[in-house]
């Protein structure tokens, strides 16, 4: 029964957070969207911005088990960012957008949930990592590319597309299309012979390590 409770107020944080945003969690409306007493987020918990971290966590480890075979399932760039889509719409129409836009919102004033937030971020990253890693394997990127690097990289490109569709979705919709561009153009590249793969990679190299100019 007690877990089953920090269960209900998990999901009751989450569900708050999407109908009253971060300036509306509070005890008493998380305890009556989990439909227990409110004295049970402080005994569960110890504090609303506990509860709050904790259910980050949670709901950002349902959402990555959900995809984690879809993720699995990648062999390719091109199919990365298929789908990157597929997650993009599903995330929106189930209301995880807006739980990610108030987490982010209230990471900026509450330490703990920053870091839960971070946290959360985390498992996204090292789910698209493997990805990058198997997919890169082999090619005439492979030695060139922080993979670490680039899956932040593709990680904070999503959140900041997830958050800026609401403002601009004709933009959003543009800036996925030029991500299929550049897959399909590493698809082409991937295509190339192994003279012209060991060509790209020498000329790679000597533009990764010159010196950036400075204008």
């Amino acid at each position: 029964m007690s877990q089953e409770t920090r269960t209900r107020l998990l999901a009751g944080a989450l569900q708050t957070l999407v109908e009253h945003g971060i300036a509306g969690a509070s005890a008493r409306t998380i305890a009556a969207a989990a439909g227990v007493n409110q004295g049970l987020v402080f005994y569960h918990f110890g504090s609303v911005d506990n509860l709050l971290a904790e259910a980050c966590r949670y709901g950002v480890g349902q959402r990555v088990a959900h995809y984690r075979e879809r993720f699995a399932a990648v062999a390719s760039l091109d199919e990365l960012v298929e789908l990157g889509r597929a997650v993009h719409a599903e995330e929106r129409a189930a209301g995880h957008v807006a739980t990610l836009g108030q987490l982010l919102a209230g990471a900026q004033s509450h330490p703990r949930l920053a870091e839960a937030t971070a946290a959360g971020l985390e498992l996204w990253i090292a789910e698209l990592e493997q990805v990058l890693g198997r997919v890169l394997s082999g090619g005439p990127m492979a030695d060139l590319v922080d993979v670490g690097g680039l899956a932040r990289a593709v990680a904070a490109g999503f959140v900041g597309l997830e958050l800026y569709e609401g403002a601009d979705a004709a933009g959003a919709e543009r800036a996925l299309a030029s991500l299929e561009q550049l897959a399909r153009t590493a698809a082409v590249v991937e295509e190339m012979g192994p003279l012209a793969q060991r060509a790209l990679r020498a000329r790679l190299r000597r533009a990764s390590s010159a010196p950036a100019r400075r204008g």
